[in-house]
């Protein structure tokens, strides 16, 4: 990862205006999951779209990687005790340490563009989801540069789309309906 966020960065992680600018409810209709639906969040930081898409979801679990210890560390002290569904580990994007075809959902919100190499994460994403199962990335998009990492660090969603056909996912498709973000969803 090239900015790995620690601990000072906690309170942003944590703002809920981030589930205004990236509202769960509006992707949890675009992807149309199935109720019952294990889980995995890459690049978790506090958890807060774990905790967001369990409390969605109402059932399965949640395991919320994230690869700095601090972060894992914040939200078992922090939001297990509340929702005990949800299982933080620490772990890098491109080597997640569960079972192949273990997870309906994986997705990644605003970290595509701090891998180091998206194209090993997107493979160990392939290896670990369902046949039936869906992923998501959602990211900066190009438009708007006022906030957020530089731009020339940021993917198109075109690009993302097309590694995650590289990668072997189907069905890609690209979501632009929020102001400062894409969603790009595909099939396993």
């Amino acid at each position: 990862m090239n900015n790995i966020f620690n601990q000072k960065k906690l309170d942003n992680l944590n703002n809920p205006v981030r589930l205004q600018m990236i509202p769960p409810e509006y992707i949890w209709k675009l992807i149309e999951p199935e109720k019952h639906s294990d889980k995995v969040e890459i690049g978790a930081g506090t958890g807060i779209f774990s905790r967001a898409f369990q409390t969605i979801s109402g059932t399965g679990k949640t395991i919320a990687f994230d690869i700095s210890s601090e972060m894992i560390e914040w939200m078992t002290e922090n939001i297990v005790t509340e929702y005990p569904q949800i299982i933080p580990l620490t772990a890098s994007a491109d080597t997640l340490p569960i079972a192949d075809n273990s997870a309906d959902i994986v997705y990644m919100i605003t970290l595509h563009h701090e891998l180091d190499s998206p194209e090993s994460a997107l493979q160990e994403c392939r290896r670990i989801l369902r046949s039936n199962g869906r992923i998501f990335i959602v990211d900066w998009n190009m438009n708007n540069t006022r906030m957020g990492p530089p731009a020339e660090i940021r993917f198109t969603a075109e690009t993302v789309a097309d590694q995650l056909n590289d990668a072997g996912f189907l069905n890609t498709r690209i979501d632009k309906g929020l102001d400062d973000f894409f969603i790009v969803t595909a099939d396993g």
